[in-house]
């Protein structure tokens, strides 16, 4: 591996589902320690399911739109240019306002195959 990797997020396979667009670059940065996600929110979603990490530490920063963010019974508003750290164990879900939401997932180590846990429904993100 060199010094350096270089990608462009749009130029990867995507995923994600009818509302929610995510590109997800960990394996093509080829990093042991970080990982970047990019997701984009359509208008008014809402995620029905929270996730926490065990020992992840993350950091949210919303590129535009605007939102919420639910960390544990807390609500967070969001716009462009916020950053959110999530500590590990904090379980965080997110809803897009009327203009859609598109934000950078930053993550540190994981555990092997990773240390994420998907929590029951959050309720709604008024």
């Amino acid at each position: 591996m060199g010094a350096f990797t270089k990608i462009n997020l749009k130029e990867i396979e995507g995923g994600g589902s009818e509302n929610v667009e995510a590109r997800m670059p960990r394996k093509h940065l080829h990093s042991d320690h970080l990982g970047v996600s990019w997701f984009r929110y359509a208008p008014g979603h809402r995620n029905s399911m929270g996730h926490s990490h065990a020992v992840q530490e993350e950091v949210y920063v919303v590129v535009s739109g605007s939102g919420r963010m639910k960390l544990n019974e807390e609500i967070v508003e969001l716009k462009p240019w916020d950053v959110v750290r999530v500590a590990p164990s904090t379980v965080g879900a997110l809803a897009a306002g009327d203009d859609g939401l598109e934000v950078l997932a930053i993550g540190s180590d994981r555990a092997d195959g990773g240390d994420g846990d998907r929590r029951g429904l959050v309720g709604r993100l008024k």
